[in-house]
């Protein structure tokens, strides 16, 4: 058996919008996921994550490329591809009508599974989210939280080879999300691969072993979290925080000679340094000259966040929502 459970070579995805336009959403990706891996999906919106997914997912065929699951062509044979994953979307797709239980069981009658295991790991899961006093109620007295886990609880039933998380805890308070990801990492440990997307940075930085970066469509960069560190030039940044921010302040930092980019992030300007021994002096001097008293600067090592401002110009929605 490969040690690779999925992969993509050379994909691409064209939109046409009339018959003198198209948008290339997907342009000429190529990645490998290993097999018992948790591999992050990351890039701003609209950068071609929900495409990409959607395409190794089987839900949407490629304009050109091939994907391989377990080495097998999932565009020769999307249903057994589909045999072997699991998916949870970002919407809520549970089926209203039914309770939670029967939401669990028709799903597992879908692949062919018989009653007495279809039951049997229906209990198991109930039991595992948390939610068999609740199993007998339709899931649209569900709260989102709830909602989440039966979400994942029905992606497994199946007992799927490769997992796809797309951003599984957006909306979700912090005690929800780590119960989630207390269960994810459990299924990992078990051996299921987990392809995820988030836009809470702290969650792939903490417990992916390696990362993709998209933005416009494009790979722009893969590997672990230290070796995407690494890209940035320098591993200091300074963090300014300014009495009045303004947003052409950043623009003005990039022109400094020991700055090689520049951005604002939850109200902060973060300048990041070519070099690992910044001049503090030549920085100040440019600061007093601002027309904005400073109240506070602080030398710092990069984050993951810090990686994606770098590739794709763009902070995390999160940070973004926080401004």
């Amino acid at each position: 058996m490969s040690d690779v459970i999925l992969r993509v070579e050379c994909l691409h995805k064209v939109f046409p919008i009339s018959k003198e336009r198209q948008v290339k959403a997907v342009r000429d990706i190529s990645f490998e996921v290993q097999r018992g891996e948790i591999f992050g999906f990351l890039g701003p919106n609209g950068a071609g994550k929900s495409t990409t997914i959607s395409m190794v997912t089987t839900q949407l065929e490629p304009t050109s490329g091939k994907i391989f699951i377990d080495e097998q062509s999932i565009l020769e044979d999307p249903a057994l591809a589909r045999r072997k994953i699991g998916v949870v979307a970002q919407h809520n797709n549970l089926d209203r009508g039914l309770t939670a239980r029967e939401n669990l069981i028709y799903h597992a009658k879908y692949f062919g599974i018989d009653d007495k295991t279809a039951n049997k790991r229906a209990d198991e899961y109930l039991d595992k989210f948390g939610l068999t006093e609740r199993q007998n109620d339709y899931v649209r007295s569900y709260s989102g939280g709830m909602a989440q886990r039966l979400k994942i609880a029905r992606a497994i039933m199946h007992n799927p080879d490769i997992l796809f998380l797309d951003e599984p805890t957006t909306g979700l308070d912090p005690s929800y999300r780590s119960i989630l990801w207390e269960q994810m990492l459990a299924l990992n440990k078990a051996g299921t691969t987990i392809f995820l997307t988030t836009h809470y940075m702290e969650e792939p930085e903490q417990l992916c072993d390696r990362i993709a970066i998209v933005d416009k469509g494009e790979l722009k960069a893969i590997g672990r979290v230290e070796e995407l560190k690494a890209l940035i030039p320098s591993n200091n940044i300074i963090s300014i925080k300014l009495a009045n921010l303004d947003p052409k302040f950043a623009e003005q930092a990039k022109t400094l000679p020991e700055v090689k980019n520049a951005a604002i992030k939850n109200g902060v300007l973060l300048l990041y340094m070519k070099h690992n021994k910044p001049d503090f002096n030549q920085i100040l001097e440019w600061v007093n000259k601002l027309d904005s008293p400073l109240q506070n600067i602080s030398l710092s090592a990069s984050t993951l966040d810090d990686v994606f401002i770098h590739l794709t110009g763009k902070g995390s929605v999160e940070h973004n929502e926080n401004k």
